[in-house]
């Protein structure tokens, strides 16, 4: 009974496809089981797990050769962020620069780079920043992670407006959470897909109580949805907001709420779904990206002159599986020499998954792609109401006027 176990296991297991065979004869590289059982034939099974590997390895290189690499675990799987496969031309070319000339911009880049203030080069999800921000702390916010709380002037400026609005309307609050924004120079910040340009911010929920609740805890039953709506309107209502990102059962309670004070229910609907917007692994921050138009169009005029800084003409590059020095080299144009000075690399050594190597880059900076002029929209501002009779104190009582 003991002899044909093994066989019987195969032909219930997941290597049922695999043929056993009879006789000594059929196949040479086969074994026998315990007791005089069957043999098996494993050289058809080693060729197929060779190939399996084999596609597995050709999968991984493909993906290591198409666009910036990437994590792909966490809140960066979000499409929502991947602002360089969505964004469209909706500008002129200069709209927020044009006190600064092209002469005095290559000047300035070359002998005074601090005088040009904030700089974002590229998209949200393929960029970096140059004299990027730090947010500083406040009553009114709590910076959790300062070391990952640098963006653009106008970002950290929208943030502190927005948060000392809420302040404002809810004193005895307790202060807001900012999370992750990104780092000093910018580019990938794990586990983010974007969070690079200097544009991003993590902002954590306001919650009944001040409790905060533990990890699985259906979170749109216990946020203070007074609080977080105040949040949602004044990033709307008073800065240049290009989105935000939150689950839907948030949304829901938030509209909820709204619509109970007396928000205009149209404009609630352009507001749901248009600026707020659903993302997976979003259901206890709010991730706000603004726009920040001159450092946005900063960037897209001095990305093809920063050869002129050698020392800013850089990018960062993520190791992947079987990623080399010569690799990574060759493929952003540079020499192993250069990455290894840049990074401080001494004799031999071993690249480990994940770690983050400063690529000097030679030439025009063609890392991140250049992104199209830039236009900032008219504020979404909720609609004024209308005046009630009760507050009617003379001329025309717009309920009550008729057309000629």
């Amino acid at each position: 009974m003991y002899q044909d176990s093994f066989a019987n296991s195969l032909k219930q297991g997941p290597w049922a496809k695999v043929r056993a065979f009879t006789t000594r004869h059929v196949c040479r590289n086969s074994y026998w089981t315990q007791g005089g059982g069957s043999p098996v034939c494993w050289a058809p099974m080693r060729l197929a797990l060779t190939a399996v590997l084999f596609l597995a390895a050709a999968r991984v290189s493909a993906q290591e050769t198409v666009g910036e690499p990437q994590e792909g675990v966490g809140e960066g799987d979000a499409p929502e962020e991947a602002e360089s496969r969505m964004v469209q031309p909706i500008g002129p070319d200069l709209l927020y620069t044009r006190d600064l000339p092209d002469d005095e911009l290559a000047r300035k880049l070359r002998d005074d780079l601090p005088s040009l203030g904030s700089i974002s080069i590229g998209f949200a999800d393929r960029g970096r920043v140059l004299n990027a921000v730090q947010m500083p702390q406040d009553s009114a916010w709590i910076v959790e992670r300062p070391a990952y709380a640098f963006a653009s002037r106008e970002t950290v400026d929208a943030l502190m407006l927005v948060f000392r609005s809420v302040r404002k309307r809810f004193p005895d609050s307790t202060p807001a959470r900012l999370s992750h924004m990104g780092t000093k120079d910018g580019g990938y910040l794990r586990p983010h897909r974007s969070h690079q340009s200097g544009r991003d911010a993590d902002i954590g929920l306001f919650y009944r109580g001040d409790r905060f609740p533990p990890r699985g805890a259906p979170r749109e039953r216990l946020i203070d949805p007074a609080r977080n709506w105040a949040l949602i309107r004044a990033l709307i209502s008073e800065t240049d907001v290009q989105l935000i990102l939150v689950d839907q059962g948030i949304q829901d309670v938030l509209r909820k709420h709204a619509l109970a004070v007396g928000e205009d229910p149209r404009w609630l609907s352009q507001v749901f779904g248009g600026l707020v917007k659903h993302a997976r692994r979003h259901r206890d921050h709010f991730h706000v990206r603004f726009y920040a138009p001159r450092a946005q169009e900063l960037g897209r005029r001095i990305q093809p002159l920063l050869a002129l800084r050698p020392d800013k003409n850089r990018t960062v590059h993520v190791v992947r599986t079987g990623n080399t020095l010569t690799q990574i080299a060759t493929k952003y144009k540079t020499s192993v020499a250069a990455v290894r000075k840049a990074n401080a690399l001494r004799g031999r050594l071993l690249l480990k998954l994940g770690q983050h190597l400063v690529i000097p880059l030679r030439g025009t900076f063609t890392s991140c792609p250049l992104p199209p002029p830039v236009a900032v929209p008219p504020r979404f501002v909720p609609p004024e109401p209308l005046p009630s009779v009760e507050s009617w104190q003379g001329g025309i009582n717009p309920e009550m006027a008729t057309a000629e």
